[in-house]
């Protein structure tokens, strides 16, 4: 008697078993499929915005990295990952500057995420072209000169470029918080050009993706780029915040295809994929942030053209700041 109630209780948990491992499979099925879903919504969006000179949809399989086999980049192998980040308006018809430069440093040893801001009338020597201001080394020769300047005149090497036009910055936002994303607007600001029509209001609100870039480019103050830089890193902070939340997490997948058509990186999808998943099992609370030049070294110099107004500084005080930066 005692040995079929033995035989009936190791059935019965033989089935409980079976069920926990079906439910388990069934959830993975069910992420996976999500996963692929949400990754080809994301596509569908990207190739309904995106038209080629002809008027006809560029396929994203078509896009492809620009400046993937002339970029040197170098790993330091001391498990710290140095990306250099490019913000670039493609919506002019002029050559484009890279309007944001941003080193990111990841440390998964520490756990660390640093980001350092180089203000674009840094002035700086552009190897092979001599002194001019850092934002003309993308110009003249792509993410390659930009990370040969940094490395000439900072000694900070750089293993990975992304560069990102605004257009896909604004759908990013969108994307990831469709509500918009709550900030603090400290004043109003107005601001318009050919391609750009900055008008926000002071105080507290959810701005789109479209304002919340203008809030970003904002320099028209007393301030100019030390305030934009600031505002830059505050928006990566609250866009961090969004995309670690289990709602961000949830959207990842058609973030990734929305923001194809968008972005030139040599940052391979293993890379992301193991940076993804240590930064989702080991968050970074908060994002350690610096700017070159720092007010204390910095003084406004006025060229000839067409160099026109630079921030010249001490350049051995800046590398020696920006090395200590990324060392601690």
């Amino acid at each position: 008697m005692s040995e079929q109630r033995s035989l009936r209780t190791r059935r019965k948990r033989k089935r409980k078993k079976r069920f926990f491992i079906a439910i388990i499979f069934l959830m993975f099925i069910t992420a996976i499929s999500y996963t692929g879903y949400e990754y080809m919504m994301g596509k569908q969006e990207s190739q309904g915005r995106v038209s080629g000179d002809d008027g006809n949809d560029i396929k994203l399989d078509d896009i492809s990295s620009k400046y993937k086999d002339e970029f040197k980049g170098v790993d330091n192998n001391d498990g710290k990952t140095n990306v250099l980040l490019l913000g670039v308006d493609q919506r002019s018809d002029e050559t484009p500057r890279s309007d944001t430069i941003m080193i990111a440093q990841y440390d998964e040893n520490g756990e660390k995420a640093k980001v350092a801001s180089l203000m674009r009338d840094l002035y700086v020597n552009i190897p092979g072209h001599g002194y001019n201001k850092i934002n003309a080394a993308f110009a003249i020769g792509g993410p390659e000169l930009m990370r040969q300047t940094i490395k000439e005149n900072f000694e900070i090497d750089v293993e990975y470029y992304s560069i990102i036009d605004f257009d896909g910055f604004t759908h990013i936002v969108d994307t990831l918080a469709p509500n918009g994303v709550e900030v603090d607007v400290e004043k109003n600001m107005q601001y318009k050009a050919s391609d750009t029509n900055i008008d926000l209001k002071q105080g507290t609100q959810e701005l789109n993706g479209e304002e919340l870039l203008g809030y970003a480019r904002y320099r028209s103050d007393s301030k100019g780029d030390f305030a934009r830089v600031e505002r830059q890193q505050e928006v990566i902070k609250l866009l961090k915040d969004e995309a670690v939340s289990l709602n961000g997490v949830m959207k990842a997948p058609r973030m990734i295809g929305t923001l194809q058509p968008y972005i030139d990186t040599n940052v391979g999808s293993g890379k992301i994929l193991d940076l993804g998943k240590d930064l989702l099992f080991n968050p970074v609370n908060d994002i350690e942030t610096f700017s070159l030049p720092t007010e204390d070294n910095v003084r406004n110099e006025r060229l000839d053209y067409p160099v026109g107004l630079v921030l010249a500084h001490d350049e051995e005080k800046s590398a020696q700041d920006i090395q200590e930066f990324f060392e601690e």
